[in-house]
This record gives structure tokens, sequence and C-alpha cells, in this order.
């Protein structure tokens, strides 16, 4: 489905909603596609046009091909309006409902991941603009957005694509602070949002066994197995299942390893592996939030 077309959950509510930003490719893709095999309606965004047979248009597509309905969206997540107007457009098509936002829309450095080579010094001060103005900022504002449809209907899910960054270092001290800054967003939100129905969350996720990964041929990343990773749509499946428990709300405000919180239900990959934590690599101790 594309950006001329309706979304396929109408406004009966037989459906849950979700959105999922930058969907285009690796985590967000795969955080659609286990969406769909639940039975979501999905809007997914990315900044490359839609209706033209691309990346995003062929994840809406999966979403659907797998029992969901997949509504692909042109959206630029550093422009405010495009935001706004992208929220609009899901009140209107789903009668008000929101149920699940996953921040996710990301962009490194702009010389790639080459930018991470370097210490801060000697990097240009506008990397703040990706990995800040996007990673950060973005998220903040998509939250906000998916809030003013959340509240009023009593439920909902805030999710942040974090990272262990937060613990240690990791690329660089911008993609760090970024990191950081998601966990600290979950948790104060949770604070605000108490007694409204809608739970925050920040998420810490393995290495992820992307697409552009498996066609590199690498075998390891940062030390790393590739072997032990995760794939993309198993952090869909954690998220899935937090969706689906009622419970979700006590856990509002926590930072949590996919790798553990998949154990607690039972998720595996979709090799039927159970991919490991690495919490232990990063100096083990508590996560950020409540739960620390």
């Amino acid at each position: 489905m594309t950006d001329d077309q309706p979304g396929g959950g109408g406004t009966s509510g037989d459906r849950r909603v979700a959105l999922v930003t930058g969907a285009s490719r690796s985590v967000g893709r795969g955080i659609a596609q286990a969406l769909g095999s639940d039975g979501w309606t999905v809007y997914v965004t990315a900044r490359g046009e839609v209706g033209t047979g691309g990346k995003l248009d062929r994840t809406a597509a999966e979403v659907t091909d797998r029992g969901g309905s997949g509504v692909a969206v042109q959206c630029d997540h550093t422009d405010d309006r495009q935001v706004e107007a992208l929220f609009a457009r899901i009140a209107d098509e789903q009668g008000g409902r929101l149920d699940l936002l996953v921040n996710n829309a990301w962009a490194g450095p702009a010389d790639g991941y080459a930018g991470f080579a370097q210490p801060f010094w000697e990097r240009p001060i506008d990397d703040w603009d990706n990995l800040i103005g996007l990673g950060l900022r973005a998220h903040y504002v998509a939250s906000v957005e998916a809030a003013k449809l959340m509240v009023p209907r009593g439920s909902g899910l805030i999710g942040n694509i974090s990272s262990f960054g937060t613990r240690g270092h990791l690329h660089s001290v911008l993609y760090g602070m970024s990191k950081a800054g998601l966990d600290k967003m979950a948790a104060d939100m949770a604070v605000e949002l108490k007694g409204t129905g809608v739970t925050a969350l920040s998420f810490w996720l393995g290495l992820i066994r992307n697409e552009r990964m498996v066609a590199s041929g690498m075998t390891d990343f940062e030390g790393f197995s590739l072997a032990d990773a995760e794939s993309p749509e198993f952090v869909g499946r954690v998220i899935v299942a937090l969706a689906n428990d009622p419970n979700v709300g006590e856990r509002s405000g926590h930072t949590l390893v996919t790798a553990e919180t998949a154990l607690e239900y039972g998720v595996t990959d979709i090799d039927g592996g159970q991919p490991v934590s690495h919490r232990g690599a990063f100096g083990g101790g508590p996560l950020f939030g409540p739960g620390a």
C-alpha cells in the first residue's frame, strides 16, 4: 500500500495501528514485518519517495502480505510540519487511533560510518544535525504528536530504539549522547504520562544482522560475532510481545534489553535462536530508568 492509498484498517478499530519511523530497511523494516505478522495496520516512513516500488513501498507491501495492512508515507522527520501532517493523516484515517509509535528514524554522520573513525575534535560540528537533530530531536517531536492521540484514548505505547552506546563508548561522542537522551526521554515521559494509560520505553538492541552486513560477507562487527547477532525482525517480535502484554504499563520509563526481554516472553529469532544480551560486554550493572 502506498502513500496515495487509504489505510487498510479504516476507522472501525478492528486493527491496532502502529507508526514505525525509518522503516525502509534494517530495524525499522523488521519491526514493521513483525507487526504485519501480528495483524496490525502499520504506517511506515522514510525520506524517499513512495509509489515508485522503492524500499519503503516494499516494506509496506510485506506488512500487507503477512496479514497486516501496510501504509508507506514519505516523511522527513527533521521537518516538523511534515511530521504534524503525518500524524494528522493517521488520526483522520484511523479515527484518532494510534496504539504504537516506534521511534527508529536515524542517520549517521554525513560521510557514513567513516565519520565514526575520528575523535570528536576532528569532526565537523554539523555531525550534530544528524545524530542529535534526527537521532534525538525528531524522536521527541514524534512522541509529542503521538501522545496527543494516545492520551485522550487512554492507551498506547511509545518506544525508542536506543543502544548500549548509553552505557559505554560506541561509535562516537554524539552517538552516545543521542542514545542516552532517548533513555532519559522515556524515563521522564513516563513520569508525566503516569495515570494516562500510555507507556514509554527505550530499547537496547544487540548487534543487528541487517541486509548490509549480510551482503558484505563480514563475520563480526566491533568485536561481536554476526552469527550471534539479532535479526531486525527479532526486535519487532519483542516489541509485539510487549504491545500484547496488558501489564506493559508497569514497565513504563524503563530501558529494556531486547535479548533479555525476549527470554521473559519466550520470543525467539527467525532462525529459532536466542540472541545473547550484550550487557556484560558493556560492563554489566543496572539499566537506565526506574528499574535501576
